[in-house]
C-alpha cells in the first residue's frame, strides 16, 4: 500500500507507531524556537553560488581549510552529471 493508506490503516488499528506523539512535538519545538529567534536577529547572508557539475564555491574549500583539511578531488569534476 502507498504511505497514507498505511498510515490510515494504522490509525484505524490505534496504531501509533508511526505518528509523533504530542509530548515529543512539543518538545522539539522547546528546542528549536530560540535557535530560530536567534537566527531571526541576525542579518542575512548570502548563499554562495555554483555551476551544476562544478567544483562547487570557493567558500567550501574555505570552510574546511580553516581545520585543515581539503576536500578529495574526483578524477572527472564532472562525474554522475548529465
Amino acid at each position: 500500500p502507498d504511505a497514507y493508506e498505511t498510515l490510515l490503516l494504522d490509525v484505524m488499528r490505534g496504531d501509533a507507531t508511526l505518528f509523533t506523539r504530542r509530548d515529543e512535538v512539543e518538545a522539539q519545538w522547546r528546542l528549536i524556537t530560540p535557535i530560530e529567534e536567534a537566527w531571526s536577529n541576525l542579518p542575512a547572508t548570502r548563499l554562495p553560488t555554483y555551476s551544476a557539475g562544478s567544483d562547487g564555491p570557493a567558500d567550501a574549500d574555505h570552510l574546511v581549510a580553516r581545520n585543515g583539511h581539503t576536500w578529495r578531488r574526483l578524477k572527472d569534476s564532472r562525474a554522475g552529471c548529465e
